[in-house]
């Protein structure tokens, strides 16, 4: 099957799978079309997790999380670490230029050769608000990757990992509470780490008023606490990471 029409066919069906179970098969058969061995559509929090609303389908070899856990190296997995690094799909072979490989991200990629798995490429998924995520395609060790047929595999994850997400009802999720515009600006600075004080004397306002707006924008998002206050709004973008972290000299 042709490639672009093997991405929309699983586009297609994979809208219509109704459980893990189905989307698993569906993309196994997808990957193999590709020319790929293993997959892992997952995310990284599932490793030696028993949540069931985090997403983990896989076709890795039996006893790969296992020797993950026994070695104390969950968490330390350099492909997830690179896959908050970039917004495109990578290459195992391009690690060392995203992340610092260190002995126990050695150890895994070492250890992974030893459960028959070789090179890859990954597909990062990191969308607020939800848990870090990333779609993998890897070969048997001592396989070149399918060099040509990365684009295909970097649409194939990202539609994976959409229809996923629909199965464990993330989509819908993050939508943001309405604040006012005070609101917004009172949060702003709250972010850039001005106190109550502060924030008066810029907008011009009392200090109680002040106080008020971050306690309604508080009881909006249900959180107890100005720092929760500002986690939550970074992740909506209302405020972004610049404004928030003062520039480094």
């Amino acid at each position: 099957m042709p490639f672009a029409r093997l991405i929309d066919v699983f586009e297609a069906k994979a809208g219509l799978c109704c459980n893990d179970r189905d989307l698993k098969v569906l993309l196994d058969h997808a990957s193999r079309e590709l020319g790929f061995d293993y997959f892992a559509l997952l995310h990284h929090a599932s490793l030696g997790s028993a949540t069931q609303r985090l997403i983990r389908l896989d076709t890795y070899p039996p006893g790969w999380e296992e020797e993950l856990a026994a070695r104390a190296l969950i968490g330390a997995d350099p492909v997830h670490h690179a896959s908050l690094r970039t917004n495109i799909g990578f290459a195992w072979s391009e690690l060392p230029e995203l992340v610092a490989l260190g002995r126990r991200e050695l150890e895994v990629l070492e250890r992974a050769k030893r459960f028959d798995i070789g090179n890859g490429f990954t597909i990062p998924v990191n969308i607020p608000g939800e848990p870090a995520g990333s779609c993998s395609f890897a070969m048997r060790a001592g396989r070149d990757l399918p060099v040509q047929r990365l684009l295909c595999a970097e649409q194939l994850g990202a539609h994976a990992f959409r229809a996923a997400r629909r199965l464990h009802h993330y989509t819908g999720l993050g939508r943001s509470p309405h604040l006012s515009r005070r609101e917004r600006e009172c949060v702003r600075l709250l972010a850039a780490g001005k106190t109550d004080w502060e924030i008066a004397g810029i907008l011009g306002i009392s200090v109680e008023t002040a106080h008020q707006y971050v306690k309604r924008a508080r009881a909006a998002y249900d959180v107890v606490s100005r720092a929760q206050l500002v986690a939550c709004v970074l992740r909506d973008a209302l405020v972004s990471f610049d404004e928030a972290i003062p520039p480094t000299r």
